[in-house]
Order: C-alpha cells, then structure tokens, then sequence
C-alpha cells in the first residue's frame, strides 16, 4: 500500500476511469482522498456526455472534490494543500483529440503537469505518482519497452507525454522531489467510457449482439492491463517511494503478454457468448504504432508486483460490467 491510513491523497482526474478506481484502492486502504477535476460537463471524444466515474463507483460521497484547471497554479496550490500524497493522472489522454487540439493537449499534459510539480515541491509533499504512458517510448528499436529506452514519441499526445515524463524525472533529481513515473499499458475494465477504444466498443458490440466497429485492421499488438492491476502497480509505485530507488526512476507495468487486436476480439466474442462480425478498419489508424508492449521486470524486482487478472478473465468481467450498465452504452 502506497499511503499510511490516516493519510490524505489527491488525485488528480479522480472522474475518470482510472483515476475513480484508484479513489476507491486508496480508501479501501484506509487513506482519505481528495479528487481535483476540471470544472464543467466531462465530454467524450463522440462529443457527448461522460458520466463520473466517481458516480459509476458509488464514491461521489466518499472523496473531496475540488473543482480546478490545472493551468490554474492557485487552484493547483489549493487542491494540493494538507496531501501527503499526489497522484497525477489528470490528462488530455485521447489521441484523436490530441491531433485536432495539439495545443490544448500541450498545455494541459506538460504545462498543467508542471504547475502540479512546482506546488508538490513548494508544499513538500510526501511522495508524487506521475501517470505517463507507454506511447512516450513511440517506435522503439526492439521490444518489450523497457524503461531504460529512449523515448521517441513522435504523435502529438505521445510527445506531450513523453516531455512531461522527461520533465517530472528531472525535476525529482533537481529538487530532491520524491517523486515516481508510471508507464502503464492499455488499462481496460468496468467503467471506461472512452467508446473509441477497443475494449469498451467491442465488449459492449457484444453485449448488444451487433458488428463491432475497429479503428485497425485487427493487425496491431497491444499490452493489456486490467484496471485492479493497474490500481495495485499504482499503490506499489507510492510504497516504493517510502524507500530508496524509486525517486526519479519510472516503472513499467503491464499484463505479460501483447495481444494483436484480432485475438482480443475474439476473446471477448467468446468470453461475452456472442457471435460477431467486427467491422475492421483498412490499416494502421493516424496517430498509432503498430506494436506496443512492456517489460515489468523493474517493478517486479523492487515491489513484488505482478498482475493478477488474466486477460481472459479480466474481459469476461469487463462484458459483464456492460451488459449490467446499459445506462452509459452510446
């Protein structure tokens, strides 16, 4: 466990799906959390309405909100005032967005991180998680990733991680910041309702007997995480950082195996007990690297982390979770 119970955790992007069940590990461990937002309606990339994530999980109750920008510095000061922990996964995470408002995704991802960074200094916090991402690496020379490769993002939300990366490193060994990078793989579950990814679009394809609609041609390989193992890899980052090597460093995470897009599919056709017919893309989307996955050995070494939740089970789970929620299907 990343925090001591008694202790107070901010989250930033607490709404989200990620950032919601990462709210709910820290209280189940007994830590107080605080959630910072932006303010306003949440939109999807399809233009419409996200619901809470926090709603979703039944926490709204349970967690601090605080409404700020993060290009705000004061509200950021706010938010962060009283934690003795900082998770940051607030984000500007959807890539098609990213190439049609590069500069939004800029000024949110490294400037907006920066201001989160500069205010867990002035006010010492105890220890920063930072949510990067396995697009930093871009086309790497081999694979797994591991983390001592160069990253060579190339896209416009890959670079703007990629430079927040190398910025939240550097300033934990400028400032003496405690403070830890994660680098996770596709994290799916329950409660993603970003329809344009490929887990959520076909698990609720199959929910609802129709022809899944993928981006891709079914060729590219991905690494898959499940959301409670992402939740885990989170906590054990923040314990890491109680202790020595983990301050500065980043850490993979990832489910053990990639998966090219067409098997996912017809796992989750055959997990959900339905028949379909996806309807593939002509190729490789704008935007996207034909093959992505990572090497955990890292974090395994200096935590004991693993993943728990095996793929198959994981979107078994995840079809499921859709089929019970009909309320936040497109």
């Amino acid at each position: 466990m990343g925090s001591p119970a008694g202790s107070l955790a901010l989250v930033t992007g607490g709404h989200g799906f990620v950032g919601s069940h990462l709210a709910a590990g820290l209280l189940a461990a007994g830590t107080a959390v605080r959630v910072l937002d932006r303010p306003g309606p949440r939109q999807t990339d399809l233009g419409g309405p996200r619901a809470s994530g926090l709603d979703l999980l039944g926490l709204r109750e349970e967690v601090e909100l605080v409404e700020a920008d993060l290009l705000d510095g004061e509200s950021v000061a706010g938010a962060v005032a009283g934690c003795d922990s900082v998770f940051h996964l607030a984000a500007q995470t959807i890539v098609g967005v990213a190439r049609r408002c590069p500069h939004e995704t800029v000024d949110v991802n490294v400037r907006g991180s920066w201001n989160v960074f500069m205010t867990c200094r002035e006010a010492e916090v105890g220890k920063v998680v930072f949510a990067s991402s396995d697009k930093a690496y871009g086309t790497a020379p081999e694979l797994p990733y591991r983390e001592d490769f160069p990253l060579r993002a190339d896209h416009p939300y890959d670079s703007s991680k990629a430079a927040a990366d190398v910025m939240a490193r550097g300033l934990a060994r400028e400032w003496g910041l405690p403070l830890a990078v994660s680098r996770f793989a596709n994290v799916y579950g329950g409660g993603d309702l970003n329809f344009t990814r490929l887990v959520p679009e076909t698990a609720i394809a199959v929910a609802d007997r129709r022809a899944p609609r993928i981006r891709s041609d079914g060729a590219p390989r991905r690494d898959f995480l499940h959301v409670d193992d992402a939740i885990s890899a989170y906590l054990a980052i923040a314990g890491a950082l109680d202790g020595e090597g983990a301050a500065g460093e980043a850490f993979n995470a990832g489910g053990d195996q990639p998966h090219s897009v067409r098997e996912v599919v017809d796992l989750i056709a055959a997990v959900g007990g339905g028949e379909v017919e996806p309807e593939y893309g002509p190729g490789l989307p704008p935007g996207e690297i034909l093959d992505q996955y990572l090497d955990s050995t890292k974090l395994r070494e200096l935590t004991g982390w693993a993943p728990r939740v095996d793929l198959r089970t994981g979107l078994g789970r995840t079809v499921e979770w859709y089929r019970e929620h009909e309320e936040v299907r497109p």
